[in-house]
């Protein structure tokens, strides 16, 4: 009889090298047809490039992706793969738009709400639990609903925020993966374990382009919705688990709402200094700038890569450290901790900015 775990590890080989050949395939067919029909992604002025660029890579995510799904069919249990494919569908359409005619937020909010919707209407994403945090345990399963909407909805535009300077978001998203992918695999999720495995496979094969100068591409809204809404989805997997699972980790599920802010650390504080800082200015939050965190090391003169890594390794960092403190302190304990380590990131981040504006002027 066939070893489960042997099969497993053959089927992530298998995904592993289809989605970084498939990706690998498509991006230069994508450069081919954005140049060729003038589609190029113009510099403006927060732009951190000075020549017109093919975008839309993402398109290669969306294909990779759905054969994907279709790929690991045997392994979907829960039949999932149907709402998920519809979903990822409707969020390319509008990322596609987005990239080639700029949609409003409001319409992008409502497509996307939509989208996370037919998620919802399969049952394993329901919970009327918060498992205890901050003391709460049942919670009515339509407020816990409305409640993981915004989380997604949250994480999505989070991370399309967050896609600045050649590799940071798919070096983000990679890490994201990495740790969800563990998440997953302990917990005997083999499904879910694969997705994040083509997933970070993708990003890998993509970055091969994102840095290149001749056969350079963006991800571009396309890229940015499609992998962030595979992470809010992720996400409320993790957060709509049964909670026998947490188990087989040392934080107890009452910390899994904090588990998730470790795991996403890097793009969520980036969306919510930006967002403060701008309603501190009376400005609109939705107002463009250069106020994001990799615009300032970039100010500062560090190259793209360098700030892809970085960034990278800030999030693998903040998640080690949280979830050790997730698994010592209860949720109580850690709403002291988690604002504490966000100051402590404000103040680095308004030095850096403080040297960065410095810098500018000389």
């Amino acid at each position: 009889m066939q070893d489960p775990l042997s099969s497993l590890i053959f089927l992530a080989v298998i995904s592993a090298i289809f989605s970084f050949g498939l990706v690998s395939y498509i991006i230069p067919k994508i450069i081919f047809m954005v140049n060729f029909h003038n589609l190029n992604e113009v510099p403006g002025e927060r732009s951190s490039h000075t020549r017109a660029t093919p975008t839309m890579g993402g398109l290669a995510f969306f294909v990779t992706l759905v054969l994907n799904l279709f790929l690991f069919k045997p392994l979907d249990t829960e039949y999932i793969g149907l709402n998920l494919a519809a979903a990822f569908t409707i969020i390319f359409i509008v990322g596609l738009k987005d990239d080639l005619a700029v949609s409003t937020p409001k319409a992008r909010v409502i497509v996307e709400i939509f989208a996370i919707c037919i998620v919802f209407l399969h049952s394993d994403f329901h919970t009327a639990s918060l498992a205890g945090f901050m003391g709460i345990h049942e919670v009515p399963t339509v407020i816990l609903d409305v409640f993981h909407v915004l989380i997604a909805l949250t994480i999505i535009n989070a991370y399309n925020l967050i896609d600045g300077v050649d590799g940071l978001a798919s070096t983000l998203g990679i890490s994201i993966f990495s740790m969800f992918g563990l998440i997953f695999l302990t917990m005997g999720l083999n499904y879910y374990f694969l997705i994040c495995t083509s997933l970070i496979f993708t990003l890998m094969a993509f970055m091969r382009y994102n840095f290149s100068h001749e056969k350079k591409i963006f991800m571009g809204d396309t890229g940015s919705l499609v992998i962030g809404f595979c992470i809010a989805i992720l996400t409320l997997k993790f957060l709509t688990l049964d909670t026998a699972l947490f188990k087989r980790f040392t934080f107890a599920p009452q910390n899994k709402l904090l588990i998730v802010a470790a795991i996403l650390a890097v793009p969520l504080f980036d969306m919510m200094r930006v967002i403060g800082v701008r309603l501190l200015k009376k400005q609109s939050p939705f107002m463009a700038d250069r106020n994001h965190i990799h615009h300032i090391l970039s100010d500062l003169g560090l190259e793209h890569y360098k700030i892809a890594i970085l960034l990278g390794l800030l999030n693998y960092t903040l998640a080690i450290i949280l979830i050790f403190f997730a698994s010592i302190f209860n949720s109580f304990q850690m709403m002291f901790i988690l604002p504490l380590i966000f100051i402590l990131l404000l103040a680095l981040f308004h030095k850096l900015k403080l040297l960065s504006l410095k810098k500018i002027k000389n």
